[in-house]
């Protein structure tokens, strides 16, 4: 379905009916293209300034293209410190004057890394790091108020124990010359974003603990909605977006009713779109199961209560490391892991559970994932001898392994480690394929699912290949916020990628004019691989391979 840039059907130009099976099919011979609007760099001045926002009146600066002016580090909520560390946040004090936003603002409390290949420098936060952490940023290239452009708000990955929406890569010019205006925020992380604790959810209004970095998303969203049209864009017209754990993170704002009406379009990039555990878990804990982990937290931290707590440096609170707290245990060291939970106010139940009960916030979905990431996201596996892929294959399948390994012959190494590859990929993008069929029973909207197969350049390009957040930098027209050996064929791949997500966030809908059409999931098992190679491929290498994962991965489900 072809849609306007607000979601609504746009008349005499269908290019694709609703099945009753949930999928879809061609009205006509050739899909009417979108035109999307504002595509073209802007001419002439910049929006007017100050901007006026809830707080107060706010200058920015001109980026790197003069014609896009940025506006750092605003406050959307308030410092949660002392006594508001652990609850939800409230809206910042309003200032007199006019604020400059010439500097992001601090990111949130974490552990500063400079390089974890295959991320290197453009993928990682950097510069200071703060309590008082609730900002968000602006790119604009709208030249009055009144142009209500497409809004894209961007959510930072990094395992909800890392990340900033000051990183390099997520900068938002790139977009905002392609007529976007582009957000990025901070939200607390780790202990400070999820801690859950029974005294927490006693002193809650809402008898919830635990999901501050979600509340603090929800917060700027409201942002985004109450403010935005100050600098051209359209609060009607909202993207979310993000990687990861922000791919993650829409998934759970698509799930809260907290979220509703504050966005419009959703994009997941690796961030859980699969079923049968063939990805990122969506299940979330239970509110009891993260109370009682945070109950050995504090009891790790020799405090017996909340106020002790909140009294605590966010230095000795985070040690022996962000994003995880080493509790002692019979066993040796317990990891205990903060991130999103089924609190029964923000998320009343996992992302799954709502979509099934037709809960959801039912918005157009465009998600998918790395060819890199298919064997999982710590890397490239190690190849299989052909004994141990026969051993895995008994491990992990069961009473099927033996329609697996004549699915996948191994009769040597070499065989071996091609039927690995391949079946790691067949039971992925199945899994992906099988989630949005799952979605399509509940969701009146479309759903559009890529497999990203570029390498980034650079010397580790051969070993890491698409990796885990290497398509960023192309769908954010961000090369030039790194230093690696790009060519043009790059150029021209970061060009195609940014257009189709400009056109998703404009209208919906990925498709327009000079881009390979890229249909909608459907009642035909396959997806749109996009980067080296662009265009629809089977979701499996043939019927039998398809049908083994379907039963497979109904099993684990």
């Amino acid at each position: 379905m072809v849609v306007d840039r607000r979601g609504k059907p746009r008349r005499g130009a269908t290019a694709f009916t609703r099945l009753s099976n949930g999928g879809f099919r061609m009205r006509r011979t050739a899909l009417v293209l979108l035109v999307v609007a504002f595509a073209a760099a802007p001419l002439g001045a910049t929006i007017t300034q100050p901007v006026k926002t809830v707080g107060g009146l706010i200058s920015g600066v001109a980026g790197k293209d003069p014609l896009v002016m940025v506006f750092k580090g605003i406050p959307f909520a308030a410092p949660p410190m002392g006594d508001r560390r652990w609850k939800a946040p409230v809206p910042p004090a309003a200032w007199e004057g006019i604020r400059k936003a010439d500097a992001f603002g601090p990111s949130c409390i974490q552990s500063i890394v400079q390089e974890r290949k295959p991320w290197t420098h453009e993928f990682m936060t950097h510069g200071e790091i703060s309590e008082d952490c609730l900002s968000l940023n602006v790119w604009t290239a709208a030249k009055s108020a009144s142009e209500r452009r497409p809004v894209y708000v961007y959510i930072y990955g990094g395992g909800f124990s890392e990340g900033s929406g000051a990183v390099p890569v997520y900068d938002g010019e790139g977009l905002a010359r392609k007529g976007i205006v582009v957000v990025t925020f901070n939200y607390r992380l780790g202990v400070l974003g999820f801690l859950a604790h029974p005294e927490l959810t006693k002193e809650s209004p809402n008898q919830a603990s635990g999901n501050y970095g979600l509340l603090d998303q929800i917060a700027a969203l409201r942002w985004v909605r109450d403010n935005i049209e100050g600098f051209g864009g359209d609060p009607a017209c909202v993207t979310i977006g993000g990687q990861s754990a922000g791919g993650m993170s829409v998934h759970s704002l698509i799930a809260s009713p907290l979220a509703k009406g504050l966005f419009h379009r959703a994009v997941v990039e690796s961030g859980g779109s699969s079923i049968g555990g063939a990805g990122i878990s969506l299940g979330g804990r239970s509110l009891a199961d993260a109370e009682a982990d945070g109950q050995k937290f504090a009891e790790s931290k020799g405090v017996k209560s909340l106020a002790e707590l909140r009294a605590m440096t966010w230095q000795k609170l985070t040690e022996p490391g962000q994003g995880a707290a080493a509790v002692g245990g019979t066993g040796g060291m317990l990891m205990l892991r903060f991130s999103p939970i089924v609190d029964g106010y923000c998320l009343p139940a996992s992302a799954q559970q709502v979509v099934a009960q037709g809960k959801q916030n039912d918005v157009p979905v465009l998600t998918g994932q790395n060819a890199g990431e298919l064997g999982g996201l710590a890397g490239p596996q190690q190849p299989a001898t052909a004994e141990s892929f026969v051993e895995q294959a008994r491990q992990r399948y069961g009473d099927m392994a033996d329609e697996f390994l004549k699915l996948y012959p191994a009769a040597g190494d070499a065989a071996a480690a091609i039927a690995q590859a391949q079946s790691s990929r067949d039971q992925s993008i199945v899994s992906m394929y099988l989630w949005a069929r799952e979605r399509a029973k509940t969701s009146k909207t479309m759903a559009f699912i890529y497999l990203w197969d570029h390498a980034l350049p650079g010397p580790d390009a051969g070993r890491f290949g698409a990796f885990h957040t290497g398509e960023i930098p192309y769908v954010l027209n961000t090369l030039s916020m790194s230093d690696r050996p790009f060519t043009d064929e790059d150029r021209k791949i970061a060009d195609m990628m940014s257009s189709y997500w400009v056109n998703f966030i404009t209208t919906g809908n990925p498709n327009g004019i000079g881009l390979k059409l890229w249909p909608p999931a459907g009642e035909k098992p396959e997806v749109m691989e996009v980067g080296d190679k662009t265009g629809p491929v089977p979701a499996a290498g043939d019927d039998a391979k398809f049908a083994f994962f379907e039963r497979f991965l109904a099993r684990k489900r």
